[in-house]
């Protein structure tokens, strides 16, 4: 931290605990709706990391470390918790035998979509904390408005 940072306004220290209010909320959520699953956080982190996968559906154990900010002994750990419950396959990478791919095995999609489905409201309540946060603390950003209802 810069010694000669300013000094946020009383305003901005507002705008900001309301917000890791809402963001320990949204996380305590995901916790309860999680043990209703049946699995572990880092396990629906895992899985969602692995349905979120931009234009494919499996990921890269070395991709799952970086996004859950692991190191990657600790993701090939978590993988294979996963994949003795049940939620997860792996698989060699085609093109590359040393890489290691993760699929959803269809009850770990099921226990990901749920979970993902029953946040919709907690996200938009997030979703609007942070934008009043950053509003305030940057008077000039602009933040879209969204419509009541819809999630990012």
């Amino acid at each position: 931290m810069s010694a000669k940072a300013p000094r946020p306004e009383k305003k901005e220290l507002v705008a900001r605990a309301r917000f890791r209010h809402q963001l320990r909320l949204f996380e305590r959520f995901t916790e309860d709706a999680c043990v209703e699953a049946g699995v572990t956080m880092p396990q629906y982190l895992l899985l969602l990391q692995v349905a979120g996968r931009p234009e494919r559906d499996w990921a890269l154990v070395g991709e799952l470390a970086e996004c859950l900010v692991l190191r990657h002994h600790t993701a090939v750990e978590l993988t294979s918790r996963c994949e003795a419950a049940g939620l997860v396959a792996r698989e060699r990478d085609d093109d590359d035998q040393r890489k290691v791919r993760v699929r959803l095995t269809p009850a770990g999609r099921r226990i990901v979509e749920r979970i993902a489905g029953a946040h919709a409201q907690e996200l938009e309540q997030l979703l609007d904390h942070m934008g009043q946060a950053l509003s305030r603390e940057r008077p000039s950003l602009k933040v879209p408005a969204r419509k009541r209802g819809t999630a990012a």
